[in-house]
């Protein structure tokens, strides 16, 4: 059996959202809207401080996970309550090189795989997995109590979200914490190196040892990777996604 045509007979193109498809696209907007305008709001960004560090721990995870792929070794990773977070490893001198921006491109690859995921319900059931092993290897390398604890408390949230109600509500959080790692970077490269906070980026670091660009330069580099992994993630769940929503089969209509 054949798909049946839109009207006019042509087949209505793959990046035309469905009735599901955008009120996703809106919760992402809500989401971003939401976490720019909390990100430095007195008081309420309060509101964002367990995300915050969850996004740190993610952040960390990606200098881990490329550290030991290129042939390092992991020592320690901590979480500071002040909204900071350190990874230390050994390895040569290519180690150094990957795993430095591996950081900002980590988290944001990793957002933008929850942010697809979250077009579906099922696909964010798998996401959960993922993110649930992401958290269980920071927690491994943690050396600190609220590396330790931030980890622990929302692996056990993805548990209680997987168990409730059949799971529905993974897709809200996979998106919400997909969003805030897609754009982590962005704000942090604005905080240290328009702010000019005392901790130095990771920008920073990477200017120093190899130069090209300065701080600004390798930030805003890999700021537009973030935007394009949002960005892509975004055109790739309209694409993979046109069936139903909740158990993510693709829904033909039959030709007469």
């Amino acid at each position: 059996m054949a798909p049946t045509p839109s009207t006019g007979g042509e087949s209505t193109s793959p990046l035309q959202p469905t009735k599901d498809q955008v009120t996703t696209l809106w919760i992402i907007g809500g989401y971003l809207i939401g976490i720019l305008l909390l990100w430095q709001m007195p008081y309420l960004k309060h509101l964002l401080y367990p995300f915050k560090l969850v996004t740190i721990g993610l952040h960390e995870f990606g200098h881990a996970c490329m550290a030991c792929v290129s042939g390092g070794r992991v020592k320690s990773i901590t979480v500071d309550p002040n909204l900071g977070g350190l990874t230390t490893y050994v390895g040569n001198s290519r180690t150094q090189c990957l795993a430095l921006p591996a950081g900002y491109l980590g988290s944001s690859l990793l957002g933008g795989i929850l942010v697809f995921c979250g077009f579906n319900v099922t696909a964010s059931k798998g996401a959960a997995i993922m993110l649930l092993v992401c958290l269980l290897l920071t927690m491994l390398w943690a050396r600190n109590w609220l590396a330790f604890g931030i980890c622990f408390f929302f692996a056990g949230l993805v548990g209680l979200l997987w168990w409730l109600d059949g799971g529905k509500y993974l897709k809200f959080f996979t998106l919400f914490l997909g969003v805030m790692s897609c754009i982590y970077s962005i704000l942090e490269i604005i905080d240290s190196l328009v702010l000019r906070k005392a901790n130095g980026s990771d920008a920073v670091q990477f200017a120093e040892k190899y130069g090209i660009f300065p701080a600004q330069g390798w930030g805003f580099i890999w700021l537009i990777i973030s935007l394009l992994f949002l960005v892509g993630a975004i055109l790739a769940g309209l694409v993979a996604f046109k069936g139903d929503n909740q158990n993510g089969g693709a829904s033909l209509t039959p030709a007469n």
